[in-house]
Protein backbone atom coordinates (compact mmCIF):
# COMPACT_ATOMS: atom_id res chain seq x y z
CA UNK A 1 0.00 0.00 0.00
CA UNK A 2 1.19 3.22 -0.94
CA UNK A 3 0.47 6.41 1.78
CA UNK A 4 0.51 10.12 1.06
CA UNK A 5 0.20 12.98 3.50
CA UNK A 6 -1.62 15.96 3.28
CA UNK A 7 -0.50 18.93 5.70
CA UNK A 8 -3.52 21.78 5.97
CA UNK A 9 -3.06 25.09 6.97
CA UNK A 10 -2.18 28.33 5.52
CA UNK A 11 0.04 29.12 8.58
CA UNK A 12 2.28 26.81 7.09
CA UNK A 13 2.64 27.89 3.78
CA UNK A 14 3.08 31.32 5.26
CA UNK A 15 6.20 30.12 7.23
CA UNK A 16 4.32 31.01 10.14
CA UNK A 17 4.84 27.26 11.49
CA UNK A 18 7.34 24.57 10.94
CA UNK A 19 5.61 21.42 9.46
CA UNK A 20 6.91 18.83 11.15
CA UNK A 21 3.85 16.90 11.95
CA UNK A 22 4.42 15.70 8.29
CA UNK A 23 8.36 14.51 9.04
CA UNK A 24 7.09 12.81 12.22
CA UNK A 25 4.38 10.94 10.79
CA UNK A 26 6.58 10.14 7.57
CA UNK A 27 9.19 8.66 9.91
CA UNK A 28 6.30 6.40 11.33
CA UNK A 29 5.06 5.09 7.98
CA UNK A 30 8.59 3.93 7.42
CA UNK A 31 8.71 2.24 10.46
CA UNK A 32 5.81 0.08 9.65
CA UNK A 33 6.96 -0.33 5.96
CA UNK A 34 4.20 1.41 4.41
CA UNK A 35 5.19 3.55 0.95
CA UNK A 36 5.08 7.09 1.07
CA UNK A 37 5.69 8.68 -1.91
CA UNK A 38 3.90 12.28 -1.61
CA UNK A 39 3.39 15.04 1.16
CA UNK A 40 1.53 17.80 0.10
CA UNK A 41 0.79 21.34 2.08
CA UNK A 42 -2.12 23.30 1.27
CA UNK A 43 -3.74 26.56 2.30
CA UNK A 44 -7.13 27.04 3.67
CA UNK A 45 -8.77 27.76 0.23
CA UNK A 46 -11.53 25.22 -0.47
CA UNK A 47 -11.03 24.84 -4.02
CA UNK A 48 -7.02 23.62 -3.54
CA UNK A 49 -7.90 21.76 -1.01
CA UNK A 50 -10.36 19.76 -2.78
CA UNK A 51 -8.09 19.43 -5.70
CA UNK A 52 -5.47 18.55 -3.40
CA UNK A 53 -7.33 15.76 -1.45
CA UNK A 54 -9.17 14.66 -4.73
CA UNK A 55 -5.83 14.30 -6.45
CA UNK A 56 -4.06 12.27 -3.75
CA UNK A 57 -7.33 9.38 -3.20
CA UNK A 58 -6.28 9.12 -7.21
CA UNK A 59 -2.85 7.87 -6.77
CA UNK A 60 -2.28 6.75 -2.73
CA UNK A 61 -4.32 3.86 -0.90
CA UNK A 62 -4.27 5.72 1.84
CA UNK A 63 -4.43 9.84 2.57
CA UNK A 64 -3.86 11.41 5.77
CA UNK A 65 -5.02 15.12 6.55
CA UNK A 66 -3.46 16.76 9.60
CA UNK A 67 -5.13 20.23 10.97
CA UNK A 68 -8.43 21.77 10.17
CA UNK A 69 -10.82 19.99 11.92
CA UNK A 70 -11.19 22.15 14.79
CA UNK A 71 -14.34 24.85 15.40
CA UNK A 72 -13.11 27.60 12.77
CA UNK A 73 -14.05 28.99 10.32
CA UNK A 74 -10.92 28.40 8.52
CA UNK A 75 -11.26 24.58 9.39
CA UNK A 76 -12.62 23.12 6.87
CA UNK A 77 -10.96 19.36 6.09
CA UNK A 78 -14.56 17.68 7.12
CA UNK A 79 -16.34 19.63 4.53
CA UNK A 80 -13.83 19.14 1.62
CA UNK A 81 -13.27 15.28 2.54
CA UNK A 82 -17.27 15.48 2.50
CA UNK A 83 -17.07 17.17 -0.94
CA UNK A 84 -14.24 15.18 -2.17
CA UNK A 85 -16.26 11.49 -1.73
CA UNK A 86 -19.62 12.98 -2.47
CA UNK A 87 -21.37 12.72 1.07
CA UNK A 88 -23.19 15.05 3.50
CA UNK A 89 -22.27 16.25 6.20
CA UNK A 90 -23.88 15.06 9.06
CA UNK A 91 -23.97 15.33 12.73
CA UNK A 92 -22.63 12.47 14.87
CA UNK A 93 -24.93 12.77 18.31
CA UNK A 94 -21.89 10.48 20.18
CA UNK A 95 -19.17 12.70 19.19
CA UNK A 96 -21.04 16.10 20.25
CA UNK A 97 -21.87 14.39 23.22
CA UNK A 98 -18.11 13.59 23.82
CA UNK A 99 -16.99 17.53 23.17
CA UNK A 100 -19.90 18.52 25.50
CA UNK A 101 -18.51 15.69 28.25
CA UNK A 102 -14.96 17.26 27.70
CA UNK A 103 -16.05 20.95 28.17
CA UNK A 104 -18.16 20.39 31.22
CA UNK A 105 -15.25 18.30 32.89
CA UNK A 106 -12.85 20.92 32.78
CA UNK A 107 -14.96 23.60 33.72
CA UNK A 108 -15.40 25.80 30.45
CA UNK A 109 -18.46 27.00 28.68
CA UNK A 110 -18.55 25.17 25.38
CA UNK A 111 -19.44 27.57 22.52
CA UNK A 112 -22.07 27.06 19.33
CA UNK A 113 -18.81 26.49 16.98
CA UNK A 114 -17.86 23.94 18.88
CA UNK A 115 -20.67 21.77 17.24
CA UNK A 116 -18.61 22.09 14.14
CA UNK A 117 -16.67 19.13 15.38
CA UNK A 118 -19.31 16.60 15.83
CA UNK A 119 -19.97 16.62 12.21
CA UNK A 120 -18.44 14.14 9.78
CA UNK A 121 -18.70 12.56 6.44
CA UNK A 122 -22.23 10.31 6.26
CA UNK A 123 -20.73 7.30 6.60
CA UNK A 124 -17.39 7.54 7.74
CA UNK A 125 -15.85 6.00 10.99
CA UNK A 126 -16.04 8.54 13.76
CA UNK A 127 -12.19 8.30 16.25
CA UNK A 128 -12.26 9.55 19.47
CA UNK A 129 -9.73 12.24 20.72
CA UNK A 130 -9.08 11.89 24.16
CA UNK A 131 -6.42 14.45 24.12
CA UNK A 132 -8.72 17.42 22.62
CA UNK A 133 -12.40 18.59 21.39
CA UNK A 134 -11.67 17.51 17.62
CA UNK A 135 -12.79 13.77 16.90
CA UNK A 136 -11.02 12.23 14.01
CA UNK A 137 -12.68 10.15 11.46
CA UNK A 138 -12.20 8.02 8.92
CA UNK A 139 -13.58 7.67 5.29
CA UNK A 140 -13.41 4.41 3.29
CA UNK A 141 -13.68 5.18 -0.22
CA UNK A 142 -13.54 3.02 -3.44
CA UNK A 143 -10.55 5.32 -4.69
CA UNK A 144 -8.80 5.50 -1.26
CA UNK A 145 -8.96 5.44 2.29
CA UNK A 146 -8.63 9.47 3.77
CA UNK A 147 -7.84 9.21 7.42
CA UNK A 148 -8.44 13.26 8.86
CA UNK A 149 -6.06 14.04 11.83
CA UNK A 150 -6.20 17.12 13.94
CA UNK A 151 -2.97 19.15 13.29
CA UNK A 152 -2.24 19.98 17.00
CA UNK A 153 1.13 17.75 17.39
CA UNK A 154 0.31 15.55 20.70
CA UNK A 155 -2.94 15.02 19.76
CA UNK A 156 -2.37 14.01 16.17
CA UNK A 157 0.66 11.74 17.33
CA UNK A 158 -1.38 9.82 19.82
CA UNK A 159 -4.49 9.32 17.59
CA UNK A 160 -1.58 8.02 14.93
CA UNK A 161 0.12 5.68 16.62
CA UNK A 162 -2.96 4.17 18.94
CA UNK A 163 -5.99 4.55 16.48
CA UNK A 164 -4.19 5.09 12.45
CA UNK A 165 -1.35 2.53 12.51
CA UNK A 166 -3.46 -0.01 13.96
CA UNK A 167 -6.30 0.41 11.96
CA UNK A 168 -3.81 0.59 8.32
CA UNK A 169 -2.22 -3.06 9.88
CA UNK A 170 -5.73 -4.61 10.54
CA UNK A 171 -6.75 -2.96 7.23
CA UNK A 172 -3.94 -3.59 4.77
CA UNK A 173 -3.15 -6.54 6.80
CA UNK A 174 0.87 -5.65 7.00
CA UNK A 175 3.09 -8.00 8.16
CA UNK A 176 6.48 -6.30 7.11
CA UNK A 177 8.39 -3.07 8.98
CA UNK A 178 11.44 -1.53 7.84
CA UNK A 179 14.38 -1.57 9.23
CA UNK A 180 17.42 0.59 8.78
CA UNK A 181 21.09 0.56 9.59
CA UNK A 182 22.96 3.57 9.70
CA UNK A 183 27.09 3.97 8.50
CA UNK A 184 28.47 7.34 9.60
CA UNK A 185 31.42 8.47 7.72
CA UNK A 186 33.51 10.51 8.11
CA UNK A 187 36.69 13.19 6.65
CA UNK A 188 35.22 11.93 3.07
CA UNK A 189 32.61 14.03 1.20
CA UNK A 190 29.23 13.15 -0.25
CA UNK A 191 30.28 12.65 -3.53
CA UNK A 192 33.20 10.53 -2.66
CA UNK A 193 31.14 8.06 -0.71
CA UNK A 194 29.11 7.94 -3.92
CA UNK A 195 31.77 7.37 -6.04
CA UNK A 196 32.81 4.19 -3.56
CA UNK A 197 29.77 3.14 -3.32
CA UNK A 198 26.92 4.37 -5.46
CA UNK A 199 26.53 0.70 -7.60
CA UNK A 200 25.22 -0.21 -4.20
CA UNK A 201 22.65 2.20 -4.24
CA UNK A 202 21.53 2.01 -8.07
CA UNK A 203 21.84 -1.82 -7.67
CA UNK A 204 19.96 -2.42 -4.27
CA UNK A 205 16.71 -3.02 -4.06
CA UNK A 206 15.96 -5.08 -0.44
CA UNK A 207 17.72 -3.60 1.35
CA UNK A 208 18.26 -0.94 -0.62
CA UNK A 209 21.63 1.92 0.43
CA UNK A 210 21.09 5.74 0.75
CA UNK A 211 23.30 8.71 1.34
CA UNK A 212 22.29 11.48 3.49
CA UNK A 213 25.18 14.53 3.94
CA UNK A 214 25.17 16.71 7.24
CA UNK A 215 28.08 18.64 7.98
CA UNK A 216 31.51 17.53 8.39
CA UNK A 217 29.42 13.87 8.42
CA UNK A 218 28.12 11.48 6.02
CA UNK A 219 25.27 8.65 6.49
CA UNK A 220 24.89 5.32 5.08
CA UNK A 221 21.78 4.53 5.21
CA UNK A 222 21.30 0.39 4.57
CA UNK A 223 17.14 -0.23 4.82
CA UNK A 224 15.35 -3.52 4.78
CA UNK A 225 11.81 -4.28 5.10
CA UNK A 226 11.41 -7.56 7.01
CA UNK A 227 8.69 -9.62 8.91
CA UNK A 228 11.04 -8.68 12.00
CA UNK A 229 14.25 -7.19 13.06
CA UNK A 230 16.14 -10.62 13.26
CA UNK A 231 15.09 -11.34 9.16
CA UNK A 232 15.97 -7.99 8.79
CA UNK A 233 19.51 -7.60 9.93
CA UNK A 234 20.40 -10.97 7.87
CA UNK A 235 19.40 -8.93 4.62
CA UNK A 236 21.49 -6.25 5.86
CA UNK A 237 24.54 -7.80 7.20
CA UNK A 238 26.00 -8.55 2.89
CA UNK A 239 25.89 -5.31 2.52
CA UNK A 240 26.81 -3.78 5.39
CA UNK A 241 29.76 -5.89 4.96
CA UNK A 242 30.45 -4.66 1.59
CA UNK A 243 30.31 -1.07 2.75
CA UNK A 244 32.12 -1.56 5.37
CA UNK A 245 35.15 -2.95 3.04
CA UNK A 246 34.41 -0.16 1.00
CA UNK A 247 34.82 2.56 2.98
CA UNK A 248 37.29 1.42 5.55
CA UNK A 249 38.20 3.41 8.54
CA UNK A 250 36.51 6.47 7.26
CA UNK A 251 32.72 4.54 9.36
CA UNK A 252 33.50 5.93 12.65
CA UNK A 253 30.24 4.56 13.88
CA UNK A 254 26.67 3.17 13.98
CA UNK A 255 22.93 4.39 14.04
CA UNK A 256 22.57 6.00 17.49
CA UNK A 257 26.55 6.53 18.33
CA UNK A 258 27.83 9.26 17.65
CA UNK A 259 31.50 10.86 17.49
CA UNK A 260 32.19 12.40 20.87
CA UNK A 261 30.64 9.31 21.66
CA UNK A 262 33.00 7.24 20.34
CA UNK A 263 35.87 9.43 20.82
CA UNK A 264 34.64 9.19 24.32
CA UNK A 265 35.00 5.64 25.06
CA UNK A 266 38.42 5.18 23.26
CA UNK A 267 40.08 7.70 25.82
CA UNK A 268 38.20 5.82 28.23
CA UNK A 269 39.26 2.52 27.16
CA UNK A 270 42.54 3.51 27.15
CA UNK A 271 42.79 5.92 30.29
CA UNK A 272 44.29 8.71 27.98
CA UNK A 273 44.41 12.26 28.86
CA UNK A 274 43.44 15.68 26.25
CA UNK A 275 44.19 19.16 26.53
CA UNK A 276 43.09 21.77 23.55
CA UNK A 277 43.87 24.90 21.74
CA UNK A 278 40.47 25.95 19.96
CA UNK A 279 40.67 29.48 17.98
CA UNK A 280 37.77 30.38 15.56
CA UNK A 281 34.99 27.56 16.48
CA UNK A 282 34.75 30.00 20.06
CA UNK A 283 34.37 26.58 22.30
CA UNK A 284 32.27 24.25 20.14
CA UNK A 285 34.77 21.37 19.87
CA UNK A 286 36.15 21.80 23.50
CA UNK A 287 32.48 21.42 24.94
CA UNK A 288 32.00 18.05 22.89
CA UNK A 289 35.31 16.89 24.10
CA UNK A 290 34.41 17.77 27.71
CA UNK A 291 31.48 15.96 27.49
CA UNK A 292 32.54 13.02 26.04
CA UNK A 293 36.31 12.76 27.98
CA UNK A 294 34.80 14.10 31.43
CA UNK A 295 37.29 13.53 34.08
CA UNK A 296 39.83 12.57 30.94
CA UNK A 297 39.43 16.24 29.65
CA UNK A 298 42.54 18.04 31.20
CA UNK A 299 42.16 21.83 29.69
CA UNK A 300 41.00 23.81 27.33
CA UNK A 301 42.31 26.91 26.42
CA UNK A 302 40.03 28.73 23.76
CA UNK A 303 40.70 32.13 21.64
CA UNK A 304 42.40 33.73 18.92
CA UNK A 305 44.38 36.47 19.97
CA UNK A 306 48.19 36.86 19.34
CA UNK A 307 48.49 37.23 22.72
CA UNK A 308 47.59 34.06 23.48
CA UNK A 309 49.18 32.56 21.20
CA UNK A 310 52.34 33.70 21.62
CA UNK A 311 51.86 32.58 25.44
CA UNK A 312 51.22 28.82 24.34
CA UNK A 313 54.62 29.12 22.35
CA UNK A 314 56.48 30.29 24.83
CA UNK A 315 56.08 27.22 26.88
CA UNK A 316 57.83 25.12 23.94
CA UNK A 317 60.83 26.90 24.56
CA UNK A 318 63.02 30.05 21.92
CA UNK A 319 62.33 27.17 18.72
CA UNK A 320 58.65 28.09 18.56
CA UNK A 321 58.31 31.85 17.85
CA UNK A 322 55.04 33.23 16.93
CA UNK A 323 56.34 35.68 14.52
CA UNK A 324 58.62 32.53 12.82
CA UNK A 325 55.36 30.36 12.37
CA UNK A 326 52.41 32.56 11.85
CA UNK A 327 53.07 32.22 8.27
CA UNK A 328 52.89 28.50 8.29
CA UNK A 329 49.69 27.50 9.73
CA UNK A 330 50.67 23.85 9.73
CA UNK A 331 53.92 24.46 11.70
CA UNK A 332 51.65 26.74 13.92
CA UNK A 333 49.25 24.47 14.78
CA UNK A 334 51.60 21.18 14.97
CA UNK A 335 53.21 23.54 17.92
CA UNK A 336 50.11 25.04 19.58
CA UNK A 337 49.08 21.10 19.77
CA UNK A 338 52.65 20.13 21.85
CA UNK A 339 52.28 23.80 24.09
CA UNK A 340 48.45 22.88 24.98
CA UNK A 341 49.53 18.69 25.72
CA UNK A 342 52.70 20.24 27.90
CA UNK A 343 51.15 22.77 29.78
CA UNK A 344 48.41 20.36 30.58
CA UNK A 345 50.70 17.13 31.85
CA UNK A 346 47.71 15.57 29.26
CA UNK A 347 48.37 12.41 26.91
CA UNK A 348 47.03 13.88 23.58
CA UNK A 349 47.50 17.60 22.58
CA UNK A 350 44.28 18.69 20.35
CA UNK A 351 44.95 22.20 18.58
CA UNK A 352 42.42 24.12 15.98
CA UNK A 353 43.81 27.21 14.36
CA UNK A 354 41.37 28.81 11.43
CA UNK A 355 42.89 31.52 9.23
CA UNK A 356 39.54 33.34 7.48
CA UNK A 357 40.29 34.67 4.32
CA UNK A 358 40.77 38.45 4.84
CA UNK A 359 39.00 39.18 1.01
CA UNK A 360 35.67 36.68 2.11
CA UNK A 361 32.69 38.43 2.32
CA UNK A 362 33.67 41.36 -0.07
CA UNK A 363 30.86 42.23 -2.67
CA UNK A 364 28.31 40.77 -0.39
CA UNK A 365 28.49 42.89 2.81
CA UNK A 366 29.60 39.80 4.68
CA UNK A 367 26.33 37.95 4.34
CA UNK A 368 27.56 34.67 3.39
CA UNK A 369 30.63 34.31 5.42
CA UNK A 370 29.02 33.70 8.58
CA UNK A 371 26.70 30.96 7.10
CA UNK A 372 28.51 28.14 5.30
CA UNK A 373 32.02 27.50 4.02
CA UNK A 374 33.89 30.48 5.06
CA UNK A 375 37.04 31.14 2.70
CA UNK A 376 40.36 30.39 4.19
CA UNK A 377 41.96 27.79 5.78
CA UNK A 378 41.59 25.37 9.18
CA UNK A 379 44.53 23.23 10.57
CA UNK A 380 44.16 20.29 13.21
CA UNK A 381 46.98 18.34 14.82
CA UNK A 382 47.11 16.25 17.24
CA UNK A 383 50.17 15.52 18.97
CA UNK A 384 51.02 12.52 21.14
CA UNK A 385 53.91 10.69 22.43
CA UNK A 386 54.72 9.92 18.85
CA UNK A 387 54.66 13.19 17.23
CA UNK A 388 52.43 14.79 14.91
CA UNK A 389 49.21 14.21 13.09
CA UNK A 390 47.62 16.82 11.06
CA UNK A 391 44.86 18.03 8.58
CA UNK A 392 44.12 21.05 6.25
CA UNK A 393 40.70 22.09 5.33
CA UNK A 394 39.97 24.86 2.76
CA UNK A 395 37.43 26.57 4.97
CA UNK A 396 37.51 28.83 7.85
CA UNK A 397 34.28 30.30 8.90
CA UNK A 398 32.28 31.59 12.09
CA UNK A 399 29.01 30.29 10.83
CA UNK A 400 27.38 27.14 12.61
CA UNK A 401 27.99 24.85 9.57
CA UNK A 402 31.63 25.43 9.58
CA UNK A 403 32.25 24.98 13.40
CA UNK A 404 29.62 21.68 13.02
CA UNK A 405 32.82 20.42 10.09
CA UNK A 406 35.52 21.56 12.16
CA UNK A 407 33.96 19.95 15.28
CA UNK A 408 33.55 16.96 13.34
CA UNK A 409 37.23 17.00 11.56
CA UNK A 410 38.87 17.48 15.02
CA UNK A 411 37.43 14.82 16.90
CA UNK A 412 37.51 12.13 14.13
CA UNK A 413 41.75 13.09 13.86
CA UNK A 414 41.62 12.57 17.49
CA UNK A 415 39.70 9.31 17.14
CA UNK A 416 42.36 8.07 14.35
CA UNK A 417 45.56 8.95 16.59
CA UNK A 418 43.80 7.09 19.58
CA UNK A 419 43.16 4.34 17.66
CA UNK A 420 46.57 4.41 15.77
CA UNK A 421 48.52 4.39 19.47
CA UNK A 422 46.64 1.20 20.62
Amino acid sequence: MNAEIVAIGSELLLGQIVDTNSAWMAQRLADQGINLFYKTVVGDNPERMLETITRAMERSDVVITSGGIGPTQDDLTREIVAQATARDLVLDPHLLEQIEERFRRRGFIMTENNDRQAYIPAGATPVENPNGTAPSFIVEDPRAVVFCLPGVPFEMKWLFDNELIPYLRRKFDLSESIYSRVLKVADIGESGVDDLVGHLIANSSNPTVGVLAHPGQVDVRITAKAGNRESADKLIAPLEKEVRELLGGHIFAADEQTMPGVVGELLHARGLTVAIYEGLTGGVVAQQLQEAAGTLFAQGSIGQQEAMLRRLLESNGPGASYDALQQDGAALTGQLAIAVRAQAGADLGLAVHSVPDPAQGSGDGGRRAPENLGAGRTYIAVASSTGITSRLYNFAGPGAPDKTRTAMHSLDLLRETVTRLA
